[in-house]
């Protein structure tokens, strides 16, 4: 089972492919897969019957109790069938629906293989994680299939209705599904069922279950979503709607009715809701003149007969249930694939355009007939069977006085005059000869376009003669549940599938249905129904678009008063939801265990007072770099802390990343202008300080109660020696950015590629390329924007081109010297730092490939790299940035990353963990002895990504501000000609 499911998952990326070579033919290939884990059920039937239950299990996520467990007892081996079955003949008909048409086909084919394959695995898996999750993917894949024809607004329209219905139905489900879970404490359904937890919290979970089930299943107040679907192809209407997506909510009630039907919820809300939709879905039938619209108010109704019938929670219904679940799967897709075949020929389902179908297709005809047949209750069909069946044990309930048992049966009753009666109208509609209407031409199909729904119908027909072996099938699901109600007697023997059981007061009740829909159908078409005003001023559809609209105007309302553009508005609000919801917490605080120091060094009380002076006297500040330099004195204030607390690591990239911060700002600052405005005089300003003031305060008792609050001994006290054991090092900060922790430090260096891609995308208009000078063969040579250009010369007079012979002439060591104005250079500051440049790369190498043990790092080495790169830039502009950056800035956070990514994935090739680190050691001739970390190559790749910040944010706010700044100049004097 787990490999088909696998198959399922790998088999749709090749239909593309195979479709694009060979066309619709490539459907048959498709089917091959649905058809053998057709065979394969069938072969599993004896290991089925006899209790021997086939399971399969993978440990998915051990931690969360979450496996890859496949059960095949008898509900999920009859929705395999149903799946895999009708899933096989719709791929075949798709072969002659799809004939001549390639656009689109190839991935219409995956999606609909890969929906076959999630229902598979919805109605097998024993893990019920794993069921909301195939849950969801078959919402997304259905909104795909239903799009199919996404040229078309409707089309759009019907497959955005029913992915926003089903996946806030999903969304619902999901909190009953976490409720479940915790209140049983495990994530297997048959345990689930085996023990059902019980109270109120279960209650209210069952009832969220439900509500996920019902609009899945297009039952009350949800069912508006699938005539709308309608819009689909006819193949998705057959399979989704008649046999698989809508079943789902159907099995989900099925599967938790043995353990949960007796819950105060249960049976109210699923006989209301069921009886209402079923009376609904039939009454609208009636009204439509749309083959198609027909079946599909028609499906709305048979869900709503569905789910009274499981839901009813005894054994007599639950067994008619599961045979009518057989039967509509046969008989609805064999209605739904003949309404393709009409549509295919003759282009149009309108009822009022079809005239005579009946003598010139007489096997489509006798496939309707029969399926018609079968949903109405027409004996010796499978429908009848099923029907006579639930009759019988509503009758039973009914009569014995259970409430409930009297309102299903009415309700059956009045729904199943209605199914009689739009099926006859289906019959009329489609195949009568009408004398008002011209006598339609039918183009013969081919046989295999009429296979699948002949073999559907025949299959319907057959197996209402093999009523008997079927209940053989069906009964083991049956018998899980009690034979009758609390309070109402059990039947004096179990019932059993047979096609005659003599007359019973079922059988003149399935006749009686027949005679009124019949009637029904005569005052319909002699009223003209489908022409009257609707019954209510407003459908289910108007109020979903006016949920919709009010969504919309909602969202709008909330963005433009909280989304103003204003930095300063968004940061007020975080802040006072911090105030808020931290001082709440505190103040319900039972008692405050504060446990405080005034100080643990000399150098503190000297660095305190200076960082509170400097964070002052910063919000004083009306020049912007004076301000960014005391934040920055505030920054260098923590590195004293940090030095003084024992954690060198810290300290040291504390002062990196104050420096090149203050690189940053001072790039961005020179364009801006040099005083800030003036504040208003108003009490904006005394906010904002009552906000700073409260903000900080609250971080002070935050830190302050926190650690008095610790019961018990923290787990950094192990980090050392985890560090040391694990991670085969003793700097415990790098081992743990490296090893201990090795997924976070991936994420932040994805972080850190977002951050200076955003930084690019700020700056760059037209393209990343690069933009930097490099030297080529001994000349020099720019590309900027989209084509190539002269490198440029500053000159007394502006900037020129250089020329021919000057670019072939001998290069100066100082790059600058022939490209910048002197009073613009300073070459003392170039030649110490070109001299600098080198040993300072070796100082970054060495915080590298020490860090392990020592202080220092990738981290601390990127930066100290990234420094030397800024040094560079400071002294001699864009041009002696390109001389000294190794490569593109890209290239750089590409490969650190790529290094990062094989360190987490190589592992798992030698069946290790994740980012598993390993210790090499040996002996070298004069070195003497060594021991290399292969989480040092972790390292390098965090050491590259922080290079290419570094380099991205030079170039994006560097060199190309520089470059743009320069396009006021004569673009004629350093353009190619």
């Amino acid at each position: 089972m787990l490999a088909f499911l696998g198959a399922f998952a790998l088999v749709p990326m090749l239909l593309p492919l195979l479709v694009a070579r060979i066309g619709a033919r490539a459907f048959y290939v498709a089917a091959v897969l649905p058809a053998l884990a057709f065979a394969y059920a069938i072969v599993q039937a004896p290991a089925v019957f006899s209790g021997d239950i086939p399971f399969e299990e993978y440990s998915w996520i051990p931690g969360l109790g979450i496996s890859l467990s496949m059960r095949m007892d008898t509900l999920g081996w009859l929705l395999t069938l149903v799946v895999t079955g009708v899933g096989a003949l719709v791929m075949l008909y798709c072969r002659w629906y799809f004939r001549g048409k390639t656009q689109g086909v190839g991935q219409f084919s995956a999606v609909l293989l890969a929906f076959a394959g999630a229902m598979y695995g919805l109605v097998l898996t024993d893990d019920i994680v794993v069921l909301i999750m195939l849950w969801e993917v078959t919402s997304v894949l259905s909104y795909l299939l239903i799009g199919y024809y996404h040229g078309r607004a409707a089309s759009r329209r019907a497959a955005l209705q029913a992915l926003l219905v089903t996946t806030l139905g999903g969304l619902v489900m999901l909190i009953g599904v976490v409720l479940i879970v915790v209140q049983s404490g495990t994530t297997s359904l048959s345990a689930i069922l085996a023990d059902p937890p019980v109270g109120p919290v279960v209650d209210v979970a069952v009832l969220l279950l439900l509500v996920g089930a019902l609009s899945k299943s297009a039952i009350f107040p949800f069912h508006f979503w699938l005539p709308g679907a309608m819009a689909a192809p006819t193949p998705v209407s057959a399979y989704l709607h008649a046999a698989a997506m809508v079943k789902a909510g159907i099995y989900l009630v099925a599967r938790l009715a043995p353990g949960f039907a007796d819950t105060p919820l249960w049976r109210p809300t699923l006989i209301t809701l069921g009886v209402f939709t079923m009376l609904l879905g039939g009454f609208q039938a009636l009204r439509e003149r749309d083959l198609k619209r027909i079946l599909a108010f028609g499906t709305v109704s048979q869900l709503g007969f569905l789910t009274v019938m499981l839901g009813y929670g005894t054994r007599d219904a639950a067994l008619a249930g599961v045979a009518l679940l057989l039967s509509h799967a046969l008989f609805k897709s064999c209605l739904f694939l003949v309404v393709g075949v009409i549509d295919r020929q003759l282009s149009t389902r309108d009822i009022g355009e079809l005239s005579g179908l009946g003598r010139q297709a007489p096997v489509m005809a006798t496939a309707s007939f029969i399926a018609i047949a079968s949903m109405a209750g027409v004996i010796p069909t499978l429908g009848f069977v099923a029907k006579e069946t639930a009759l019988t044990a509503l009758w039973h309930e009914a009569t014995a006085g259970a409430p409930w048992g009297l309102v299903a049966l009415f309700g059956v009753v009045a729904g199943s005059a209605l199914t009689a009666a739009y099926g006859i109208r289906f019959l009329w509609g489609a195949f009568w000869t009408k004398p008002s209407i011209e006598r339609t031409e039918w183009p013969d199909p081919p046989i295999g376009f009429l296979a699948s729904p002949v073999l559907l119908s025949g299959a319907t027909l057959a197996l209402g003669f093999l009523a008997p072996m079927l209940d053989g099938w069906l009964a083991p699901y049956a018998d899980g549940l009690p034979e009758a109600t609390a309070g109402v007697p059990a039947p004096e023997y179990p019932y059993h599938l047979a096609l005659w059981h003599g007359l019973e007061p079922a059988l003149f009740l399935s006749l009686g249905t027949l005679a009124l829909g019949a009637a029904i159908f005569w005052v319909v078409r002699r009223t003209q129904l489908h022409r009257r005003r609707r019954v209510l001023p407003f459908t289910a559809n108007d109020v979903y678009n006016a949920v919709v609209r009010g969504i919309d105007r909602t969202s709008e309302w909330t963005t433009a008063r909280f989304q103003r553009g204003s930095l300063p508005f968004y940061v007020g609000t975080i802040f006072v939801v911090l105030v808020v919801a931290e001082g709440t917490a505190l103040i319900a605080s039972d008692e405050w265990r504060a446990q405080l120091d005034a100080w643990q060094s000399p150098a503190q009380l000297i660095a305190a007072p200076i960082m509170i002076a400097a964070g002052i006297l910063a919000v004083r500040a009306r020049k912007r770099f004076t301000g960014v330099a005391l934040v920055s004195v505030t920054g260098l204030g923590m590195v004293v802390l940090f030095g003084t607390s024992g954690a060198p690591d810290l300290a040291l990239t504390q002062v990196l990343i104050e420096t090149v911060t203050l690189v940053v700002f001072a790039l961005v600052l020179r364009r801006l202008p040099a005083r800030m405005g003036e504040h208003n005089a108003s009490v904006a300003p005394l906010a904002r300080a009552a906000l700073g003031v409260g903000v900080g305060l609250t971080m002070a008792l935050v830190a302050i109660v926190a650690t008095g609050a610790r019961q018990d001994l923290p787990i950094s006290l192990e980090w050392p020696a985890l560090a040391y054991e694990i991670g085969h090092g003793r700097n415990v900060v790098n081992v743990a950015l490296v090893d201990l922790r090795g997924w976070d430090t991936m994420g932040e260096l994805s972080v850190l590629i977002l951050a200076a891609t955003g930084v690019a995308s700020l700056v760059f208009i037209t393209d990343r390329s690069d933009n930097l000078s490099r030297r080529r063969s001994g000349t020099a040579r720019s590309r900027v924007g989209l084509g190539r250009r002269r490198p440029l010369i500053e000159t007394d007079s502006g900037v020129r081109a250089q020329r021919a012979g000057e670019a072939d002439a001998p290069r100066a060591w100082l790059i600058s010297g022939s490209k910048v104005q002197p009073e613009n250079r300073s070459i003392l500051m170039e030649i110490i730092i070109r001299v600098l440049f080198h040993a300072i790369i070796i100082v970054s190498l060495y915080l590298l490939f020490a860090g392990h043990n020592l202080p220092g790092g990738g981290f601390a080495g990127g930066l100290v790299a990234g420094m030397a790169l800024v040094m560079r830039y400071i002294a001699g502009g864009r041009w002696e940035l390109g001389a000294a950056a190794p490569t593109d800035a890209g290239r750089l956070l590409g490969a650190g990353m790529a290094i990062a990514v094989l360190c987490a994935i190589v592992p798992l090739f030698f069946g290790f963990a994740p980012l598993q680190s390993f210790t090499f050691e040996g002996e070298i001739p004069v070195i003497g002895h060594w021991e290399f970390v292969t989480s040092t190559i972790f390292d390098v790749g965090v050491y590259l990504v922080v290079i290419g910040l570094v380099l991205d944010v030079l170039r994006s706010l560097g060199a190309e501000v520089d470059r743009q700044s320069k396009d006021a100049v004569d673009t004629e004097a350093v353009t190619l000609p």
